[in-house]
């Protein structure tokens, strides 16, 4: 039997924002069903993201729903346009979990990523070879086409942080990241200094996590946050043996306030920076 896959993020919120206007404006789904000359249970799916909604329908909910913020009305209809648009990583969805495609979409939309990694170096900072050995380790029984393609999909999300408008990405690494050889010495070398050499950039900040740090605000491990322009909410991340979880605003301010207070006991950019390339010479 095949899984149908559920509705994607942005679907789920597009849904959430229509049935919040129509309860603000006090309209039943009936009501809301017989203005459109549809079944009341089409008017529920399009709120559930069950069923992705027409332009016009839309627009006609936005009219009786008395939306008459230009801001909003836009902000919706852009959201339905990328409920039914595709990306580029949508063509990875046969070599990863369908719920990570939502996470490159996410990042692919984020104003800035504030990261914090304790196990494995984040993926927009990784170089192939790393990338290939933490996706094995991983998955051992993945075949090689299948890794092939996850390391492709990794790589190409890199391209967020170039172009004309670049994302912000805040890292915070803990020092074991720097001294965990992944494959082999050579690989481990290359990283750093690929890690060095991404510490440069403008809109790149990554900061150690010191070991003289004890205790710290994560332990339960690493999460990302990523900050969306309207109407997305801003989303944590987090990734589980059972699976990975999102979680919106206002849900995502304890994982702002974790970083911030993890941000508080690193090391400068520019500390962070040397101990980096101090790793970089320390890797036999």
């Amino acid at each position: 039997m095949t899984t149908r896959p559920g509705p994607t993020l942005r679907a789920q919120w597009l849904g959430q924002q229509i049935k919040e206007l129509r309860e603000a404006a006090g309209i039943t789904l009936k009501q809301a069903g017989e203005y459109l000359e549809r079944d009341p249970s089409t008017v529920s799916r399009f709120e559930s993201a069950e069923y992705p909604i027409r332009r016009a329908d839309l627009l006609a909910l936005l009219d009786f729903y008395s939306v008459s913020d230009q801001r909003r009305r836009e902000g919706l209809l852009n959201l339905r346009e990328e409920v039914w648009q595709k990306g580029w990583w949508d063509g990875f969805a046969d070599a990863v979990d369908r719920r990570f495609i939502d996470y490159v979409w996410l990042e692919s939309r984020a104003q800035a990523i504030h990261s914090f990694d304790d196990t494995l170096l984040p993926g927009l900072l990784q170089t192939n070879r790393y990338a290939e050995a933490a996706i094995r380790a991983a998955d051992p029984d993945l075949a090689d086409e299948q890794v092939k393609r996850a390391v492709e999909l990794r790589i190409k999300r890199q391209q967020v942080l170039t172009g004309d408008s670049p994302t912000q990405l805040h890292a915070i690494l803990d020092e074991a990241l720097l001294l965990r050889t992944v494959h082999s010495p050579e690989t481990m070398r290359d990283q750093l200094r690929h890690l060095g050499d991404c510490a440069q950039k403008p809109n790149v900040e990554i900061r150690v996590l010191p070991f003289r740090v004890d205790a710290h605000a994560s332990p339960a491990g690493a999460f990302k946050v990523f900050t969306l322009v309207e109407p997305y909410p801003d989303v944590a991340y987090t990734e589980t043996l059972g699976g990975a979880i999102f979680v919106e605003t206002p849900g995502a301010e304890r994982f702002v306030q974790t970083y911030d207070r993890l941000q508080r006991v690193t090391l400068s950019p520019e500390e962070s920076a040397e101990r980096i390339s101090a790793a970089a010479k320390e890797t036999p």
